[in-house]
């Protein structure tokens, strides 16, 4: 079985059969061409996975080849093949598009690894790609489940100001969607192509929160065994979403406040400054402006980034929005858990419709969640509806409940294991260690309790 398609193109017949036999051990399919008219039939006609050109052929040069190539099949890595006396034109043929270049005479590994490297990296590019269309057509405008006129004004603002390259201060409670609209703004943008990095200021201690925003240089504190890119670093060219910007210590406010101002910022241990161009996005749950007034938040800092303000509606004041984003969800779960639930009966739907929201979205899904995991019908029953935080009625605990309480055991057994090294359990945990942070705030477990005396 072929492992791939190669197109080899030199002017040399001796060098084109040796080079033919050699890939053909590799288990490559191989087509050859001596001239740039047959190469240029070969790649209209056919699909090539990777394409070795010789950097000097009869009629014209592998350079001015290859961009005719790209030009039908711009995804297919080329390989330039060149003498040591012309080194100079196999980086500008690099410069140019080119995947790598190969000096002759060279090696049979050799030139089976570059091959491989070139169809490695193509498989890389093309699922980068294949990733960013499906975040791009999950988090498309289109896609933000609402038909409320709230949601709708929201929406509409989010379209106009996605383009620009302004500061956009999210404001909502837990639950109302805050992150999904400001990937939304994201990938709206010119910026979609480049990083969308995330933090959550509450998730993470005071003490780390600087050194994971900034980066440090290797032993800038006790722990720093190596430099680390902080996320602005990180978000270089993209978008830095600032999620509960409102639990940022004051110490901090001042150092994201220079950044906005001046797009530079010093790494933890570093004199030299890193400049950065990035579009920032914060959100919180706060009311900032009463923070200001108590002392909790820096005035010049709120203002600097209340420059778009994008107010989410909670969703008890968009309740038309409850049956659609039913529907979502039952779609969705079908899907992840293999099951075919139709719907809810009326009773279900009527309580959902008259119950306050605390948790706004993310409360009705996992209620959704909850109620199709229990169900033993095609349809939701009243009974399975507001139940996820009581007993159910045969005296198991809820689902909710029970992978609450297993999470939390299993964290506590990490901790014990790992005598509260936090990187070390979230290591094991197979987790990130600022969202390993967010799970020991939810369950009030402190690693230094932990820690061997």
């Amino acid at each position: 079985m072929s492992t791939g398609k190669i197109l080899v193109v030199d002017d040399d017949s001796n060098l084109l059969e040796v080079i033919r036999m050699r890939l053909e051990t590799g288990k490559y399919e191989v087509v050859t061409a001596l001239k740039e008219e047959d190469a240029m039939a070969s790649v209209r006609e056919q699909l090539f996975d990777v394409s070795v050109i010789d950097l000097q052929l009869s009629n014209m040069d592998g350079i001015t080849l290859m961009e005719d190539v790209h030009r039908i099949n711009p995804e297919m890595p080329v390989i330039i093949l060149t003498a040591h006396g012309s080194i100079e034109s196999a980086v500008e043929a690099m410069q140019r598009g080119a995947h790598s270049y190969l000096t002759k005479p060279f090696e049979h590994t050799e030139l089976l690894l570059q091959i491989n490297n070139a169809m490695e990296s193509k498989r890389l590019a093309l699922e980068v790609k294949r990733l960013q269309r499906l975040v791009e057509e999950k988090y498309d405008f289109g896609n933000i489940v609402s038909k409320s006129g709230k949601m709708q004004m929201v929406l509409d603002l989010v379209t106009r100001i996605a383009g620009t390259d302004s500061t956009v201060y999210i404001h909502g409670e837990s639950g109302t969607g805050k992150e999904l609209i400001a990937k939304a703004i994201h990938v709206g943008s010119g910026r979609k192509d480049k990083p969308f990095v995330a933090i959550n200021c509450a998730a993470i201690p005071d003490t780390l929160l600087e050194s994971e925003l900034f980066g440090y240089e290797k032993g800038a504190f006790t722990g720093a065994m190596q430099s680390s890119k902080g996320l602005f670093t990180q978000a270089h060219e993209g978008t830095i979403f600032l999620d509960e910007i409102g639990d940022m210590p004051l110490t901090l406010q001042s150092k994201i406040l220079r950044i906005l101002q001046e797009r530079q910022f010093y790494p933890l241990g570093s004199k030299q400054p890193i400049e950065v161009d990035v579009r920032v996005i914060v959100a919180t749950n706060k009311d900032l402006q009463e923070e200001v007034k108590a002392g909790n938040f820096r005035e010049d800092l709120f203002y600097r980034i209340h420059v778009i303000p994008v107010k989410l509606p909670p969703l008890r004041e968009r309740k038309e929005d409850i049956p659609v984003l039913v529907d979502h969800f039952l779609e969705e779960f079908n899907r992840k858990m293999k099951i075919k639930v139709k719907g809810l009966a009326p009773q279900a739907m009527q309580k959902l419709m008259l119950h306050g929201w605390p948790g706004n979205v993310r409360e009705l899904k996992n209620m959704i969640e909850f109620a199709m995991a229990m169900t033993r019908k095609d349809v939701i029953t009243e009974d399975l509806i507001l139940q996820t935080n009581n007993e159910s009625k045969n005296g198991l605990k809820s689902f909710k409940e029970a992978k609450s309480d297993f999470e939390k055991e299993y964290i506590l057994n990490l901790l014990k294991l790992t005598h509260g090294n936090v990187s070390k359990a979230s290591e094991l945990a197979g987790k990130y260690r600022a969202d390993f942070y967010q799970l020991l705030k939810k369950y009030d477990l402190k690693p230094e309790e932990y820690k061997k005396n």
